[in-house]
């Protein structure tokens, strides 16, 4: 009998099926030289790999953060007796961030800190009403002397900062073994070339990054044990702990949007340019009608709609998980259906010129169908094109789901987001004294992802654009 139940959830589908689509896809390119140069020059350049090596880890906790389960909720007195399971539906990053979810102060608290950030009416021994700065339940609970408590962490960084550099190293040092043995060069060899930083193994700069990300990885994970590392909400949640769950957020309005967005623009913009005629006219027609209707107000319109459905029809809901995991996919969806219209507008002119070309007309001089020639022809040659903007958008969607939650029709209130994060903190800058620690960690984390996304779409552009090349 299994000591869980698994959930999935509609957006974990869709993210596994994602993962599928980009192993099939990594495939497909390692069998052919001419679509793995161009990926050779972005994994060889220094700006693409400090980019990945820091979405690769963001998207190790959001792949965490997507898989959920229920937990049995005692082991059953005899094999016939049914598993009972907790109605909590909890993901991987729960379970490992239990510490996190759990230890919740009664208000706020600043980061590090051990007494609360507002006064309260403190019952002393000897029955004195006494209004001070509480000691907090969890954050510093185990120091005798609060004063010492930047001693505690300075020691607790340290063992935790050294702890990452061996795991590091040990990882480092298997990996260039790894990659030693794949290029058949001796491993002292291909040390002294990584360690130079030589063409033919240009990895330094990743190992060095991936060693950064690994030892802060260690120290936050040292030092939440024991402190609020960025402090805690009006209700004491952890604000570290809503900043990776909102990590899963950010990557599926990012990521799941696309896989909507995508075939709006691909069928339309190619058959638009290829047809011309009625059918251009038609899909003209169509993206500038779209295009004249305000985005927020075809959100803001079908999130009450979805929101009106879900009231009138509870019991289709079992838990509040799945409510707000139907309102993000609906968010996607609103998305992707309203953001199509600028690659199918390029796709379009693409098409425009490449069915002049030599090679389209012979294919149609020599009675090719449309289909081949759409998709041996014109498919393979606007790929770049989409790939560039298909990265590039990555960065503005998760921006966009931050300004949507600031305004109301994001994602659900039960949902961590950066967005909900900052809706929430604008109340807490005009309060004295003022709270800046939620607004500056959703920042943070925000900040960090689409600048390294903004990073990896200029690499991924100078390597796949001719223009640029």
């Amino acid at each position: 009998m299994m000591p869980f139940q698994p959930v999935f959830l509609w957006t974990d589908i869709l993210i596994y099926l994602l993962l599928v689509v980009l192993a099939v896809g990594i495939g497909m390119i390692r069998r052919r030289e001419h679509l793995r140069a161009p990926w050779r020059r972005i994994l060889h350049s220094r700006r693409g790999q400090i980019a990945l090596v820091i979405l690769l880890a963001y998207a190790v906790i959001g792949l965490l953060d997507s898989v959920h389960l229920r937990q049995a909720l005692e082991h059953p007195s005899s094999p016939t007796t049914r598993v009972q399971y907790s109605p909590e539906v909890l993901s991987l990053l729960d379970i490992w961030a239990s510490h996190l979810r759990k230890q919740t102060e009664t208000t706020y608290s600043a980061p590090f800190a051990t007494h609360l950030y507002v006064k309260e009416q403190v019952e002393l021994p000897d029955g004195e009403q006494l209004r001070t700065y509480p000691r907090l339940q969890y954050g510093g609970a185990h120091l005798a002397d609060p004063s010492a408590r930047w001693h505690d962490v300075g020691q607790t960084a340290l063992w935790a900062g050294g702890s990452g550099i061996v795991c590091w190293l040990l990882f480092t040092l298997l990996g260039l073994a790894w990659l030693a043995k794949g290029q058949s060069v001796s491993y002292p060899v291909y040390l002294g070339q990584v360690l130079g930083g030589r063409p033919e193994a240009p990895w330094r700069v990743a190992f060095i990054t991936a060693g950064i990300v690994v030892v802060l990885a260690f120290m936050a994970a040292a030092l939440s044990q024991d402190y609020h590392i960025l402090g805690t909400n009006k209700v004491g949640q952890d604000v570290f702990y809503q900043s990776l769950k909102s990590i899963r957020t950010g990557l599926v309005i990012g990521t799941l949007t696309t896989l909507v967005m995508l075939p709006f623009a691909l069928v339309l913009g190619i058959a638009a340019g290829y047809f011309r005629g009625w059918v251009d006219d038609a899909i003209q027609y169509l993206y500038t009608t779209l295009n004249s209707i305000p985005g927020v107000l075809l959100i803001a319109a079908a999130i009450l709609m979805l929101q009106v459905y879900m009231g009138n029809h509870p019991e289709q809901f079992e838990t509040v998980i799945e409510r707000a995991d139907l309102r993000l996919l609906f968010l996607c969806l609103i998305l992707g259906v309203t953001s199509w219209t600028g690659l199918c507008r390029i796709l379009r002119g693409e098409t425009l010129k490449l069915r002049e070309v030599d090679y389209v007309q012979a294919a149609q001089a020599f009675g090719v169908s449309r289909i081949k020639i759409l998709s041996r022809h014109i498919l393979p040659n606007v790929m770049h094109i989409v790939l560039i903007s298909v990265v590039l958008d990555f960065s503005g969607l998760v921006l966009a789901e931050a300004v949507l939650s600031y305004v109301g029709v994001g994602v659900d209130p039960a949902t961590m987001s950066w967005g909900n994060m900052i809706n929430s903190a604008r109340l807490e800058m005009a309060r004295e004294p003022m709270v800046w620690w939620s607004l500056t960690a959703a920042f943070l984390f925000m900040f960090i992802l689409v600048l390294a996304a903004n990073l990896f779409s200029d690499v991924v552009r100078e390597a796949l654009d001719p223009r640029a090349r």
